[in-house]
């Protein structure tokens, strides 16, 4: 059996150890092992994510492991890092041997670097709410336009008989489906973008379904709200003042 760290499961495609009420198993070394768990993510050992965890008697058995940890993880209270750091080599190698036990401390370079990851992940999301308030606003635009050149039009459809909900709704309808349109197009220029630059990169391109309906799900509601004040105003106009307009 293996326990599979979290990236290494979605590399290999797997989220549950039963997959269609099978065990879940996946080839190591020429040889099948049945995955038992998976990890929750590491982000202080990004490597474990990519790994796949044996035990020593199979892995003596059938991979060659000759009884030799090549590399211990500690895990220790924040107060009593640099205590532990300083006792770990000694620990693992007490006749110090040139060579022997490299002891490092990851816990404040990965920290570091998740700081800078979360800086760009706030960076990237308040660039995405920029433009979509500009988008917003050019759909705004876009549709209090359409409303004072279509007076006419909404003049004459009032004096067929379609009542305010009617004429709201027309324009509400035409914001929303421009919005759609908009987003639509948004999301196959990213995944495009995604896929181009993870082939690039040699990348395995994985972008969550929830990512693309939510984002498209965004995008009419932005579009929707944008176009509310257009439609009530078309929905307001007197039939004869949008007549006298033509």
């Amino acid at each position: 059996m293996t326990v599979l760290g979290q990236q290494a499961a979605q590399t290999l495609g797997i989220t549950s150890v039963d997959t269609g009420g099978a065990p879940a198993r996946v080839l190591i070394g020429g040889q099948w092992f049945t995955v038992a768990g998976i990890l929750n993510p590491l982000p202080l050992a990004p490597e474990i994510d990519r790994s796949a965890l044996i035990g020593f008697p199979v892995a003596a058995a059938l991979l060659g492991y000759d009884g030799h940890p090549s590399r211990i993880y500690v895990r220790t209270d924040v107060n009593a890092t640099a205590q532990v750091a300083a006792l770990l080599g000694p620990t693992a190698d007490p006749e110090e041997t040139p060579g022997g036990a490299a002891v490092s401390q990851p816990s404040a370079a990965l920290t570091a670097r998740l700081a800078v990851a979360q800086a760009g992940t706030a960076l990237f999301l308040g660039l995405g709410a920029v433009a979509l308030l500009v988008g917003g606003i050019g759909i705004a635009n876009v549709m209090v336009i359409a409303v004072l050149e279509r007076r006419s039009e909404i003049g004459l459809r009032r004096a067929l008989g379609a009542a305010r909900t009617h004429i709201a709704a027309q324009f509400l309808t035409e914001a929303v489906l421009l919005g759609a349109l908009g987003g639509t197009v948004g999301l196959l220029c990213g995944t495009a973008v995604t896929g181009a630059m993870a082939h690039v990169r040699h990348w395995t391109p994985l972008i969550p379904p929830q990512a693309l309906w939510g984002g498209l799900a965004i995008a009419i509601m932005t579009a929707a709200l944008a176009g509310l004040y257009p439609a009530v105003r078309a929905a307001r106009l007197p039939p004869a003042e949008a007549l006298r307009t033509t």
